[in-house]
Order: C-alpha cells, then structure tokens, then sequence
C-alpha cells in the first residue's frame, strides 16, 4: 500500500514577515499584515514541498481534509486542529504541515504523538524542532522516511510570545513533543540563544565587520545580538529583532519593512546586507529576517553580503553548513556554495552554505 500523507496548510502563516510585524498571532495583526500589502506564502511553500516530495516519490497519496469532509487550513487555531484531527483519524502515515511555532503548537494539541508529524516552514518566528530546513528539506526527509532511511524522534514544539517579541523581549517557551521522521541533515532544529561570556568575541568582531564599511556605505542589519553588537560599532543604535539601516552612524530606516528597504535602496548606493546565522539552526537568510527579500537582496547584490558570527556560535552549529530559504530557489542556488564568515578582529572562517 502507498504511503498516505496528510496535508494541512495554515494560510496565514508567515503574513507579517516581510512587512515587519513579527508574526500574524490574532485577527488584528492579520488584517494590519494585509493591509501593508503582505501575501501568504504558506501554500506556496506546501506546493514546492508536494511537487518535490512526488518527484522523488511517485506512490504517496496525498490526503487533505477536503478528502474527509471537512476544510484544511482555515484561518484560525480550531480550523487547524480540527484538520489534523481529521487527518490523524483517517491513518495517515505522516502528516504535513505549513506553518510557523504556533501551527506547529496546534498540531500537538490536534495529534499528540499518534501519528508522525513533520513541517514545513512557513511562518516567521521559528523556534521548534519539529520542521524540515526548508520546503525540499521537507520532501527529502518525508521520502527518506517512508524508506526506512530516517528514524521517528521525538521533537519540541516551542513558541514565543509574539506581543513580548514585537516589543523587543525574546520570551520561548516548550509545549511538549511531537514524533517526526529526523535526520540531523534536514532538519532546522531548536533555536539556541547566546552564549554566555561572548562579550569579548562580538566586540572584536563587530569592530571587524565596521571597518570593511567605508564612509557613506548604507548597511542593513538583521536581527539579533550580533548585529547590534555591530550598530554598536558603528555608532547606531539597534532593534534587537528588527531589520534596520544604517549608515554614518545614523539609523536611515528603523524595525523596516521589505518595502522601506527597497524605497532605501532606490536612492542607496553601494549598500552591504550584514547577516549572522541562528544560533544552533544555521540560517542567514529566511527565517525571522524576511523583511530582506530576494528581492532586497538582489538589490543589494550577493557580493555585498556579509555574515558575521562569533567561533561559539559557529561551534554551537556542531559542523552543520549555513542555511538559505528565501523562497527564491534560484536565489538560493545562487547563494549555495562556500562563504566567508567574519568570526573576530582580522578572523575569518569558511563556512558551506546550503539552501
């Protein structure tokens, strides 16, 4: 019998990341998202992870809701439970979702650990273990599973709270644990905070990073400690979860949106894209920085990229590449390949990107 696969899709997950709202939690931050022009990705991320999945598998059955009477995906957590629900109640043999921490907070609410559950990325705050690295991350991982060649673990739902987020203050917390098919490879992992005692390592590195930008040069930031660390050095002040831009010590566009990015880069000449991974993950670009778009970076220009990170946070990597999800597979080919990474004070490391 065909593996049957059970396939649930949270439309608006992801909304507000690249209009800089932090996440889509609450019918009010879902109609402030469409109202700035944000356009749900979800079910494209779903479709990429589906045509690649039957590429590699052509005997899965799909099965979605509409399949047992009853819709898949609505725009509420009740919607999603009741999906999963249906879905868990028909025997499927995985069940796969799109979403970000708060679908995948759902799932476990819907299933528990009855049937093995595995995620696609699609939302903006990503902190559960339970999701593939990317969309083909997902279709490799399922096809190895239904193989044999990758084994059930057990994995954390986490979830931030997203009005603390917004308001600067990182506030995880874990729900519990789903079983999903995991392979160290394709998998994103949980996300691992700073590391203590690394004062010393950022300064010498943000001091690196501010030297290799000449007078005038217009710099995006992304977030997080390291890039404030940077601002720091460069006179600036930071958001710590935001995507800001700077240049001569003056933030010209603070917690931007994709579109202030743009508008600033219309007029911004030579401009550099400054980046660090995700502690213990490995992205530079796709998860909680999607103000800075395949299209920003584009702009930008790949040449001009510059990731900086501390050896700890390298370490915390366990030797695992760098990761691209943009959702721009031609650009993450693009980005693929080896990089250097600014590690301290004239340091530098070559680090494997994969998309």
């Amino acid at each position: 019998m065909p593996p049957r696969v059970g396939v649930v899709v949270n439309p608006i997950a992801g909304l507000g990341g690249r209009v800089g709202l932090k996440g889509t939690d609450g019918v009010e931050v879902v109609a402030r998202a469409l109202a700035l022009g944000a356009v749900p990705r979800a079910g494209a991320r779903m479709a990429e992870a589906l045509a690649a999945l039957r590429a590699r598998r052509r005997d899965v059955a799909i099965v979605s809701g509409d399949d047992a009477h009853d819709p898949v995906g609505g725009t509420n957590a009740a919607d999603t439970i009741v999906a999963a629900r249906v879905l868990a109640e028909a025997g499927v043999d995985l069940l796969l979702f799109a979403g970000g921490d708060g679908t995948a907070r759902d799932i476990l609410t819907a299933v528990g650990d009855r049937v093995p559950v595995l995620g696609v990325p699609a939302g903006v705050k990503m902190h559960s273990a339970v999701f593939a690295a990317s969309p083909r991350a997902a279709a490799d991982l399922a096809a190895a599973f239904f193989a044999g060649d990758a084994a059930l673990a057990e994995l954390e739902v986490m979830d931030l709270d997203e009005e603390a987020y917004r308001a600067g203050r990182v506030s995880a917390r874990l729900y519990g644990f789903v079983r999903g098919p995991y392979r160290r490879d394709l998998v994103q992992g949980v996300k691992v905070g700073g590391v203590a005692g690394e004062t010393a390592a950022l300064d010498g590195l943000a001091a690196e990073v501010a030297s290799r930008l000449g007078p005038g040069t217009p710099a995006i930031l992304g977030p997080g400690t390291t890039m404030r660390a940077v601002a720091e050095a460069l006179g600036a002040a930071k958001t710590l979860l935001g995507v800001d831009l700077v240049r001569d010590g003056r933030v010209i566009a603070v917690d931007a949106a994709e579109a202030d990015l743009l508008r600033a880069l219309a007029t911004a000449e030579d401009a550099r894209l400054i980046v660090a991974p995700i502690g213990g993950q490995g992205h530079i670009l796709g998860r909680g920085n999607q103000q800075v778009s395949s299209e920003v970076i584009r702009r930008v220009g790949l040449d001009r990229l510059i990731v900086a990170a501390t050896p700890a946070k390298l370490a915390s990597l366990h030797h695992q590449a760098l990761r691209v999800d943009t959702g721009d597979s031609g650009l993450d080919r693009a980005l693929a390949g080896y990089r250097r990474v600014v590690t301290g004070r004239g340091a530098e490391a070559v680090c494997r990107v994969v998309a």
